[in-house]
């Protein structure tokens, strides 16, 4: 293809970005086991891939996985790929791909607070596909994402302290 014709198949994308810092009430160790598709599925509501691909059973890099689509059938099923798995480091990284609607890339990356606790910074990155996913876009708010986590900051804290997921 020529340079000529790029700017036919090319545009600018529509993006957003959003990083919070939460405090999670368990050391970096314990927390790091909890950012895996297998294991969501005791702290987080609502939660519950519809398969996954992992060597190991648990979160890995390559570790391939899929969430289902909308309750109304209006937004496909989202396929995931764990693209950073460092416990080392406390980082993971996933890419969430949703055909025609979005992708996703986020990554979160965990550090002792020197008490006991771990700061655990999640940023999501969100791009439109399409109408859809321009609509879902425009509404990833600074205010939205806040709450977004302060539900799942919520909810990991709760299980720490209690072993029980919140009820929905």
């Amino acid at each position: 293809m020529s340079p000529s014709n790029t700017a036919a198949i090319t545009r600018q994308p529509l993006r957003v970005r959003h990083s919070h810092t939460q405090s999670i009430h368990a050391a970096p160790g314990e927390v790091f086991p909890l950012l895996c598709p297998v294991r969501e599925l005791d702290w987080a509501p609502g939660w519950q891939p519809d398969w996954v691909i992992s060597a190991s059973g648990y979160a890995e890099a390559g570790c391939v996985f899929q969430t289902p689509g909308s309750a109304d059938g209006q937004t496909p099923a989202a396929t995931w790929v764990i693209s950073d798995h460092d416990p080392a480091s406390g980082r993971v990284g996933m890419i969430k791909v949703i055909p025609g609607h979005t992708v996703t890339r986020l990554q979160a990356s965990l550090q002792a607070d020197g008490k006991g606790h771990t700061r655990a910074t999640i940023a999501y990155e969100f791009t439109a596909l399409g109408a859809d996913g321009e609509r879902f876009v425009a509404g990833c708010t600074a205010d939205w994402y806040r709450q977004f986590m302060a539900n799942w900051e919520t909810a990991m804290n709760h299980y720490l302290a209690t072993g029980e997921k919140l009820a929905t």
